[in-house]
């Protein structure tokens, strides 16, 4: 079903900001009704695709007469102040933040909280700073999760040889991951043969490390390898290919159920991804957001837990994820209508996909 939407979509870009920032605060609504929605990148596919359109037509919904101003600030921190301030600027409100450096974010909830406007973390973490309220899922468990499939994978092998393709240290959740995946590997003697961080997520980055690993140890030198998400397994997957490697040797895993994953997946490619339910997500913030926007309370039983970012205890929307190997993608993806089977058995992957059951 479609709504109507009768409230305002404000797109900016670079361009856009500076004539912005020079407008009178407010557009004819009222103030309390202006929400931004301000997202880190769009490299992973699941900003532009999911989350954005998700939140959108859920506030629609609930809040038809309020105003949404939405940003990608493109990984660039500094894009990103400058979206805070024009957001403020036109008197939002309610900022719905997905920082794109946890730690300098700080700055901009600060910024925020000065100007009287409620801060909602959205998927990252903004550490030490007064903000709101907190939505995500458990990114330790991530890790836990990703880490834990490949022990499964390589059991019984009495000792695992990985390469770790961990995140962007500026993300606060590639920490969390990496943390996770620590706690799997390090409890079961695992050896860390190689490891990385990943600057801004970026496969091509993925792939000159998996290829700085692959000389290091050799082909033979390891056995499976953690990638923290499925652009960095895009990476690491290429870079064994490259090398000659059949990637179906060497378990990747992934994360985030990008539509490329998940082809990889299905091809024998790439061993599991983790499937954080983003619609979920982007619709239970659009929940709270809108009801910020109202005036209200945020709906009984919404907020689930609490996290301490290091300025206190912050309430927290804790969303669901699921481990997805190619036995699942049917029931998990395909069923949960992710991606359809049209969209991910393609001509190239028609044959992998009746194999799978998929289609």
């Amino acid at each position: 079903m479609r709504f109507q939407k009768k409230l305002s979509l404000l797109a900016v870009t670079a361009a856009t900001i500076p004539l912005l920032a020079a407008c009178s605060q407010g557009t004819g609504a009222d103030d309390q009704k202006t929400v931004a929605l301000l997202l880190p990148e769009s490299k992973t596919a699941r900003y532009e695709a999911k989350d954005r359109p998700a939140f959108t037509e859920k506030f629609h919904e609930l809040c038809s007469d309020c105003e949404l101003l939405y940003y990608n600030a493109d990984q660039d921190p500094s894009k990103q102040q400058q979206q805070v301030e024009a957001a403020i600027t036109q008197g939002a409100s309610t900022l719905v933040l997905d920082p794109v450096d946890g730690k300098s974010a700080a700055a901009l909830a600060n910024r925020a909280k000065q100007a009287g406007v409620t801060v909602i973390s959205y998927d990252r973490m903004i550490n030490d700073a007064p903000i709101d309220y907190y939505v995500s899922t458990d990114n330790e468990k991530v890790g836990e999760m990703q880490a834990q499939a490949l022990l499964d994978a390589l059991s019984p092998n009495p000792r695992p040889r990985i390469v770790m393709i961990n995140g962007s240290p500026q993300d606060s959740n590639a920490g969390d991951f990496k943390t996770g995946a620590h706690n799997v590997f390090d409890a079961n003697d695992v050896e860390i043969v190689a490891e990385y961080d990943t600057p801004d997520w970026s496969p091509d980055k993925a792939q000159t490390q998996m290829e700085q690993a692959i000389t290091k140890v050799g082909k033979d030198g390891f056995d499976a390898v953690y990638a923290a998400n499925d652009g960095t397994a895009g990476g690491a997957i290429a870079a064994l290919k490259a090398a000659g490697i059949d990637p179906a040797t060497k378990f990747v895993t992934g994360q985030d159920a990008e539509l490329s994953g998940i082809q990889r997946i299905v091809a024998g490619e790439q061993f599991m991804t983790v499937y954080k339910k983003i619609t979920p997500q982007a619709e239970a913030t659009a929940e709270l957001a809108a009801a910020l926007a109202l005036g209200q309370e945020p709906p009984s039983g919404l907020v689930n837990g609490s996290v301490d970012n290091g300025a206190g205890s912050i309430p927290t929307i804790y969303t669901p994820m699921v481990s997805v190997t190619k036995d699942a993608i049917a029931t998990e993806i395909v069923g949960d209508d992710w991606w359809s089977a049209s969209d991910i058995c393609t001509d190239f992957y028609a044959e992998a996909c009746l194999s799978a059951g998929i289609g």
